[in-house]
């Protein structure tokens, strides 16, 4: 089973994108589901979480610009994402774990998101 990140394209700085998350088959709900993203030469950053429980979390730098949602009988998250920025040029993939673990125990393909100035 694989996940699969779609949704990334290029967009106009101050466009809006929607990236989606779901798995190529059939897996037991996880308690957190994540995006992250990587820009060229920099380092891989958390963006968003949202946990089984309904709690999200976002990184300052996308702080009311960006959402996180998931569908648990999907198995799916988004990524509501507004008011982009070419700062926010990157490639962006989900991960899923359970609560507890240190580590993701899937990621998925990535999806490029290039905005514009």
């Amino acid at each position: 089973v694989q996940l699969q990140a779609s949704g990334g394209g290029l967009v106009q700085a101050g466009g809006s994108l929607v990236l989606s998350c779901t798995p190529s088959g059939d897996i037991a709900s996880f308690d957190v589901m994540a995006w992250y993203r990587q820009a060229p030469g920099k380092a891989r950053e958390l963006v968003a979480t949202a946990t089984s429980g309904g709690s999200t979390n976002y990184a300052d730098f996308v702080k009311g610009r960006f959402t996180i949602s998931r569908d648990n009988v999907k198995r799916t998250v988004y990524l509501q994402m507004n008011s982009l920025k070419p700062e926010d040029t990157a490639v962006y993939d989900c991960a899923f774990k359970h609560s507890g673990n240190n580590h993701y125990t899937f990621w998925g393909s990535g999806t490029l998101v290039t905005v514009s100035s």
